[in-house]
């Protein structure tokens, strides 16, 4: 419930300060007193936009501050799931800077003007003429029905499911998709795999095959060169070796003459080792070195073959020609399984469809059993509100689509007059009739589910006498339950409220303010007695404002 509303610097509220109570409170006051103004405030509050406008002193901040007490409401998961802190009583704070920028708090912690108009839907309901109009909205009037089938906890269930259902919908599209587009590509795909299949893909071996090439294709220069060097290693007049064997002979006669002599000879020994086994391996390599112009064919052709490959596929190296192959190798499987992959998916959508169907079922069962319940009550309500011909039609029509309420469309036609063809609601039905039915909708809403603060914005407007007494009870009846406001401009409804407040204007000798208090007995007699009679008091109307309140 709201306990506490605070306004500074709104439209022509310098400052105000209020507490409610639970029951049934009435708010009074002349036409254009500002209760518009009142209600514009608290709208902010639950996550109206603002604008420069509501700014009463267009360099000062407005703030608007509302204190609810939501330990019934069962909102804790929503304060989780926005990570916001808890408390029973929450305050909510809105701050319109004059920069024309908006501030939204819960509990002093910053919030987006979505949460808060999320979290304002569960705590006030407003119900203006506006809101009436959702009477004549599906969705509204299935809502009705499914309070009275108790079908909250099917229909959290079956959304639930549903959800998941056109998740698995839209990966079966885009797997339809996919392979529509793969079977196209399959074919060039598998080319491409193949041809680069056929390459000898690995790190480095263009720079082995180049050498390879460059080796091949210089067989006669590497063996002349080859032979030149044997030559020189061994030829008997000025061969190396020779001459390092013959300069290690002399040495060695030394040797015993000093240990420079010694490390002098074990130096040439070491060269002529190492000359020795350079000898040997020019010997290997001219052996192993012959013309082969068929290896030097293929290893040209291999070279080819991958330089085509790169500017082919426009990659830098071989490690990227192999992603490449990866890929291709990836999307040739997966077209070759998405035919699997398909069936699977249309088997598992076939399956969610069964278990939708029966929970859709089980919801149309609950509906159809309570609306006979509703009708009844409805027209019986109605009457007592002056309306002794009203009378609906609702019926279920069975889908094939699955929606979010179900698979139902709900009929729900009206007639205000005995004999009188059936209608939609908004085709057939007044203001004043729509009024009247969207009271009695709320207070049978009031005893199936719990809905926050309602605040009737003049729902009385257009009915008198006994059928204002009437809709006053009704609202009392409500306020049993939740907390209920009433905007009135009739005294049969002010009488009844638990609280009496007024709205009123002040003028000071610059500016007019409008102000909000809660009357006493006394005063509420007074202002039951103008509402009954206008500005001037009269004994008669004097009684008979104390004959309402008693």
């Amino acid at each position: 419930m709201l306990s506490t509303l605070t306004i500074s610097n709104y439209a022509l509220i310098d400052s105000l300060e209020v507490d409610f109570n639970k029951g049934f409170t009435v708010i009074t006051g002349e036409t254009g007193a500002g209760k518009s103004i009142l209600l514009g405030g608290l709208s902010l509050v639950l996550g109206k936009r603002a604008d420069l406008s509501s700014l009463r002193v267009k360099d000062q901040k407005c703030i608007i501050e509302g204190t609810f007490k939501i330990d019934t409401y069962g909102l804790q998961s929503f304060f989780e799931e926005n990570d916001l802190d808890y408390e029973d009583s929450t305050v909510i704070r809105r701050e319109i800077l004059p920069s024309g920028k908006s501030r939204a708090f819960v509990n002093d912690t910053p919030v987006t003007l979505g949460v808060l108009s999320t979290l304002g839907e569960n705590l006030i309901d407003i119900h203006s003429q506006h809101q009436t109009m959702q009477l004549t909205e599906n969705d509204f009037q299935l809502k009705l029905v499914d309070a009275l089938a108790n079908n909250q906890k099917r229909l959290t269930d079956y959304r639930k499911d549903l959800k998941i259902y056109r998740k698995a919908q839209k990966e079966l599209q885009n797997l339809i998709e996919v392979q529509s587009t793969a079977i196209k590509e399959q074919d060039y795909n598998t080319f491409m795999l193949e041809e680069l299949e056929k390459a000898p893909l690995k790190e480095g071996i263009i720079e082995l095959l180049e050498e390879e090439y460059e080796q091949l294709n210089n067989v006669e220069l590497i063996m002349e060169q080859l032979s030149k060097g044997d030559q020189l290693f061994n030829d008997e007049q000025i061969g190396v070796l020779p001459l390092v064997t013959e300069m290690r002979q002399s040495l060695s006669k030394l040797v015993d003459f000093g240990a420079n002599y010694k490390d002098l000879y074990e130096r040439v020994q070491s060269v002529l080792i190492e000359l020795d086994d350079v000898n040997s391996e020019l010997q290997r390599l001219q052996d192993g070195v012959e013309a082969n112009p068929d290896q030097l064919e293929q290893v040209n052709g291999k070279l080819q073959l991958l330089y085509d490959l790169l500017k082919k596929h426009n990659a830098s190296d071989v490690l990227e020609l192999i992603e490449i192959k990866n890929a291709l190798a990836d999307k040739v499987f997966e077209t070759a399984s998405l035919d699997e992959k398909i069936t699977l998916k249309t088997k598992e959508i076939q399956e969610m469809e069964s278990v939708l169907g029966k929970q859709a079922l089980v919801i149309r069962e609950k509906r159809k059993s309570v609306i006979p319940q509703l009708k009844k009550k409805l027209e019986s309500d109605l009457n007592l509100l002056g309306m002794p011909s009203a009378s609906f039609q609702i019926g279920l029509t069975d889908t094939s689509t699955f929606l979010a309420t179900g698979m139902d469309e709900l009929s729900f036609l009206f007639t205000a007059n005995r004999g009188g063809n059936y209608g939609e609601l908004k085709k057939v039905a007044s203001g004043g009739e729509l009024s009247r039915i969207m009271l009695v909708i709320k207070a049978l809403l009031a005893k199936y589910e719990k809905l926050p603060t309602i605040m009737f914005d003049e729902i009385d407007t257009g009915v008198s006498g006994e059928i204002s007494n009437r809709m006053a009870d009704i609202m009392k009846d409500m306020s049993a339950e939740l907390q209920v406001f009433s905007i009135t401009h009739l005294p049969q409804v002010a009488s009844k409220g638990n609280h009496h407040f007024k709205v009123f204007k002040t003028e000071g000798a610059e500016r007019t303010m409008t102000n909000l208090k809660e009357l006493t007995t006394e005063e509420r007699v007074v202002e039951l007695a103008h509402m009954l009679g206008g500005k001037d008091l009269s004994d008669s109307a004097l009684a008979h404002a104390k004959q309402l309140l008693n």
